[in-house]
Formats: C-alpha cells, structure tokens, sequence
C-alpha cells in the first residue's frame, strides 16, 4: 500500500470515528431498528392472521351452537396438549415477564403454535377469553428466536421481549402507542425501562402497520356526548375510577384464587378444563345466550350505544374466570373491556355522567387496574376514543390503578415503586435492579 493510499485509510477511520463519536446512538439505533423490523414483520403478520381466524370462528361458533356442547371435550385436548407437550411454555405471559426479570433459556418457538391451537379452540367451542395473551406469547416466542443471531446479551434479551410484548399488543388492537408503553410498563409497577423505549416504540408502530397491511380491520368505539371539563364531572370520574379499581382487583384475586382451587381439588390438569368447559356449557344453555362468551365485542359496542343492567359485567366475569382458571388459552384483557365497559354504562344509572363516556372510561380503567398500566390505558383511551376523552380516561385510570393496589392478572409482575407506603409490606415483589 502507498504513502498516499495509507494516508487516505487513516483518514476514512478518522472520520469514521469521530461520526460515531458525535453520533453515539446511532450503532444502537442502526441496530434495534433493525430487529424492530424483522419483529414488526413477524409480529404483524402473526396478528393479522390470528385475527382473521378468531373472526371466522366466532361466527362459525355463532351460527353452529351445537359446537358449545363439545367445550368440555375441547378442554380434554387442550389440557392434554400442554400436560404432555407444553410443560415448559404451560405460564404463558408470566413466562414472559419472568424472562424480562431474569433472563434464562429462550423461549421455545412451540410456545407460538400451542397458544394459538389453544385459543382457537378455546373461542371455536365457546370459551370466555381473550387475545392480547396469544398475541402476546406468539410474539414472545418468534422475537426471541432473534436472540442467537444477533448475538444478544442478557440486558438486549430483556429488550427484546419489551418490544415483543409491545409489537404484539399494538397490532392486536391497533393501538400503537399504548402497546409501547404496555410493553415498557406491564412487567415492573411504578417504573419503566427506558433503554428500552425506541426498541418498544418502533417495533409496536411497525407491527400495527404491517397488520393493517394485511387489510385487519379492529373494532371502532364512539364517545356521544363529553361534559365540559368541571368539579362536579371531575368528582364523578373520580368515583366512577374507585368503583373500576375495586372491580380490576375482584377480578385479579378471584382470578387466581379459582386457578388454586382447580388445582387443589384436581389433580390431573388435562380434567380441569373438562370441568371448566362443563360448567361453562351448562351455563350457556341454562341462560341461552351466547353473549358472555367469546371476545364478546357486540355487548362491547352495546355499552357505547344505550345504559346496560349489572349483571352483565358480573356474569361475564364469571365466564372468564372459569375458561381461563380451568387451563382454557387466551386473553384475560377482552373480556377485561367487556367487564370494564358494561360496568361504566351500567353506573350511568348511578353517576350523572353520560353512559358512552363511562363505558370509555371503564374500557381502560378496569384494564389498569387489573395489568398495573395506567399511562399504557390512558394512551389506549386516547387512541380508541379520541383525545376529547382524555382528562376523563386519566383520571379514572389513575384513581383505578391506585384502588386495585398491588393485585395484578400477572403472578411475575414485580414492584419497582410501591404505590404507596401501605403496600411497602409486600416485599418479596420488590426488585431493586433493572
């Protein structure tokens, strides 16, 4: 090599360094867009495929009742399935956020395919659940397959599955910046990971394009009437907000408490869905109706539209707890909506607010209360709502996340900050490291 060739290399790796020098976070956002990419790919496409599928088998379960009589039998398979094939993938969400706190093995990719045949099958033959849980652990599971190919750390791996979490929750109900912030906030109450924000932001944007790419369509809600922003309607919020708080935390420990008691009282998991799906059956044929099970988005739009009774948010809760207490697959934050939703219309009875905006407002609030994701709800109520919504939306996400206290869908949540010092005693879900 010559002088001058030599003098030319040296000063192409000056300028070279001295770019990244004043561009220091330009390697880590080449880097992260680029797994943002391929997750908001694979995350997208995932969704809008388990979409279509859970459209097609609502409506096929709606125009063949008979189905619902073969939950119980459905429920044998599932419990099957998992007992002896998918032990290891068996915690579903909480084995996502347990990896965020402590990164272990990668995820196996079954954990993808075995919760959505079980979803599937769960909504085809009448079960209660949701989505957000598929999508969730179906992005999970392909995200981090990406972990041995770009050579990624314990810390990048705890990035990952953020901006997993947040690509699949966005594109499965079309809020992007709620799905970011979910992502950020679900695993760890009262802080939020900030390295991880661009990760998060950019993978749940892309998902959500790529899904309506694909030509998915999600379910739009309209708030009426939005009383000018006063005390008296600012007081109702607040009290609508407790009434949501201790909903979202009924809801959390009854939850878990029916899952204990499937397990202390059989033994055999593969017979506790056929009990759940029993029960579940019997109850839908007793009451015939078919408006508790399922997504249950009809009674979800009907709540916007005119004041529903009490029972509705009850029995729904009901359904929910025993489909997915029992092993049944699937989400809890539907039927969450649903309870949320039918809950705030309801109150319209009681609270001199107008019905559509209740029903918004318990939508997300109910939703925080539950998940520990009040900013994530609020974002949410902006994005489905719209902005005039706002003031509302917050505060009775905040006053709901304040009242459900540490109580939580998600066993492996863990608490950064105590919400308050009465919650200081529950020290063994603190985490001190992030």
């Amino acid at each position: 090599m010559s002088k001058s060739q030599t003098k030319l290399h040296r000063k192409v790796i000056f300028n070279i360094q001295y770019f990244f020098r004043r561009y220091p976070a330009l390697p880590y956002i080449s880097k992260w867009l680029c797994i943002s990419i391929i997750i908001g790919a694979l995350v997208g496409t995932a969704s809008a495929g388990f979409l279509q599928s859970l459209e097609w088998a609502t409506n096929f379960r709606e125009n063949h009742i008979w189905l619902i009589a073969l939950l119980p039998v459905a429920g044998l398979l599932i419990g099957l399935l998992y007992y002896y094939y998918g032990k290891d993938v068996e915690a579903g969400n909480n084995l996502l956020i347990g990896n965020i706190h402590d990164p272990k093995e990668i995820i196996p990719f079954k954990m993808a395919p075995f919760v959505y045949l079980g979803t599937m099958v769960t909504h085809f033959f009448g079960g209660s659940a949701g989505r957000e849980g598929t999508a969730l652990q179906m992005a999970g599971a392909m995200a981090d397959q990406l972990s041995k190919p770009f050579k990624l750390d314990k810390s990048e791996r705890k990035i990952l599955l953020i901006a997993a979490i947040a690509a699949g929750f966005g594109s499965i109900f079309g809020t992007p910046l709620a799905g970011a912030v979910f992502g950020l906030e679900v695993f760890l109450i009262g802080r939020i990971r900030y390295n991880a924000i661009f990760p998060a932001f950019a993978s749940a944007i892309l998902a959500d394009l790529v899904t309506n790419l694909w030509n998915v369509k999600h379910t739009h809600y309209h708030i009426d009437l939005i009383p000018k922003l006063e005390f008296l309607p600012v007081l109702y919020s607040i009290l609508a907000g407790i009434a949501f708080g201790i909903c979202s935390a009924g809801f959390s420990r009854i939850l878990h408490w029916a899952g204990s008691f499937f397990k202390s009282k059989i033994k055999y998991p593969p017979f506790r869905p056929v009990v759940g799906g029993i029960i579940v059956a019997l109850a839908v044929f007793t009451m015939g109706t078919t408006k508790y099970i399922g997504l249950g988005i009809p009674v979800i739009v009907e709540s916007f539209e005119k004041p529903l009774p009490f029972y509705d948010f009850a029995l729904k809760m009901i359904f929910t707890i025993v489909t997915l207490s029992a092993g049944f697959k699937g989400g809890e934050v539907t039927p969450l909506f649903f309870i949320g939703a039918t809950l705030g219309s309801a109150l319209s009875l009681f609270i001199p607010l107008p019905f559509g905006l209740l029903a918004g407002m318990g939508f997300v609030a109910v939703f925080a209360g539950a998940t520990n994701t009040p900013l994530a709800s609020m974002l949410m109520g902006i994005e489905l709502f719209g902005a005039e919504s706002g003031v509302y939306i917050a505060i009775a996400c905040v006053v709901s996340y304040l009242f459900s206290g540490h109580h939580s869908i998600y066993t492996k949540q863990k608490i950064g900050e105590a919400k308050n010092r009465r919650y200081e005693s529950d020290r063994d879900r603190y985490i001190s490291d992030l």
